[in-house]
């Protein structure tokens, strides 16, 4: 991997960014079509150039020690077949979707003849900063391209080599297909100062999105020149109300907290209506001890979970991302929407309810990205949205919320079109 000195570290990452401003004006040139042929031909590529990309990721894999990570790391940071396939696949279907650039959104004809278009435009340059996961630079690269981004890609140190290798195989075929070059630039520098400096570059860099651990988003929201995209934490909850169907909500509760500890749209936090938490919870607190899950629980909870430990004020705000989950016994729904409004991050939140009206205030009053009726937590997902590769999950309000696919990465411009107008 080449190193970039320390005194040159400030001038090569505004050479980066510059280089990425020029390339995102160039993309506006590009047509859809192209875009699609660059997907497809990357993804046929990327399957034919297997051993390339296993030899890269052989190296991630024998440093990998030396970062401390744990086996379920070294375990996302694996290259096999299948995996390289579902890479590839991801782009073929990036590829099938849409092109949101220059979809008028909006028309009308204004009484003196003027037409006013709405038109949807990429946002520019994308700075992403992400985990040790090869999967997530193909991704970034194809979300942000085909919605006519440039993007600059600072993946963890972890996968280093194989990141690397899959750039060179996009850049190589951009260049066959007319795409600038630069429009998918991986920083070569492990340096963590050289985060500071693209996060002070407002001027060339329009927005950055974080995907990693809380520390790694706060710093970045901290010290941004331009707007972020992020979410802080996933503290998800499950609502069994009083109505729900016990089989459902047991299945439901356990895919949410189960299905995979450490993401940010798995189940933290539990609450069961009063009316059905003596029936539910001795059921539902075997489910989860079946599959190693702790019950941290409030009084209610404890009498009737005899395995279960007293919970804290502050297990009901966290997100432990691993096999812990806190419960609290309501008495209404309204009960169940002000702790989950108070404790929880925004994220994801689940009611498994068959009364309409209970599911119709609980969607309208909590207050996340993302509500989910009678389904896991664990959907609120680009793909399983069909948005395609996602980039990352949103809590904010402002210009983007919940999974980020194409159309979160453009904005709006207003195009008139007249005749000699003039205002008088």
């Amino acid at each position: 991997m080449s190193v970039v000195e320390k005194q040159d570290l400030k001038a090569y990452c505004l050479d980066t960014a510059r280089r990425a401003k020029a390339a995102s004006a160039e993309l506006a040139m590009v047509t859809g079509a192209a875009k699609n042929d660059w997907l497809k031909e990357s993804a046929r590529r990327l399957r034919a150039r297997e051993a390339d990309l296993t030899a890269a990721n052989d190296q991630d894999l024998a440093a990998a020690p030396g970062f401390g990570l744990t086996d379920a790391q070294v375990d996302r940071l694996r290259l096999t077949t299948d995996r390289i396939d579902g890479i590839a696949i991801g782009l073929e279907e990036v590829a099938a979707l849409p092109d949101p650039t220059g979809e008028v959104m909006e028309s009308s004809i204004r009484p003196n003849g003027l037409e006013i278009s709405k038109v949807r435009v990429p946002l520019g340059v994308v700075f992403f900063i992400y985990e040790s996961r090869p999967n997530v630079t193909a991704d970034a690269a194809a979300i942000c391209i085909k919605s006519g981004n440039a993007v600059i890609l600072r993946g963890g140190k972890e996968a280093a080599y194989s990141s690397r290798a899959i750039v060179d195989i996009l850049n190589e075929v951009a260049m066959e297909f007319g795409l600038p070059c630069d429009a998918v630039q991986l920083v070569s520098t492990t340096d963590r100062e050289a985060v500071g400096h693209f996060l002070s570059l407002a001027d060339l860099i329009d927005v950055a999105i974080p995907r990693g651990g809380e520390g790694l988003i706060r710093r970045v929201s901290d010290e941004a020149t331009m707007p972020v995209i992020k979410h802080f934490e996933g503290n998800c909850h499950v609502y069994v109300d009083a109505a729900a169907d016990i089989e459902m909500a047991e299945a439901v509760t356990v895919n949410s907290k189960c299905h995979r500890l450490g993401v940010c749209n798995a189940c933290e936090s539990l609450l069961v209506h009063a009316d059905v938490a003596t029936e539910y919870l001795p059921r539902l607190a075997k489910a989860l001890l079946d599959n190693g899950i702790e019950v941290r629980g409030d009084e209610q909870t404890c009498e009737l979970v005899a395995d279960a430990i007293a919970a804290s004020d502050e297990d009901f705000g966290a997100e432990f991302l691993g096999p812990i989950i806190s419960v609290k016994v309501v008495s209404s729904v309204d009960e169940a929407i002000a702790h989950i409004n108070r404790h929880g991050s925004h994220h994801t939140d689940a009611i498994v309810t068959n009364d309409l009206s209970a599911a119709r205030r609980f969607a309208a009053c909590v207050d996340s990205a993302a509500v989910m009726i009678n389904a896991s937590t664990r959907f609120n997902d680009g793909g399983q949205f069909g948005l395609g590769a996602e980039i990352g999950i949103s809590t904010d309000k402002f210009h983007a919320r919940g999974p980020c696919g194409l159309k979160e990465l453009t904005s709006y411009k207003y195009v008139a079109y007249g005749d000699g107008h003039i205002r008088e």
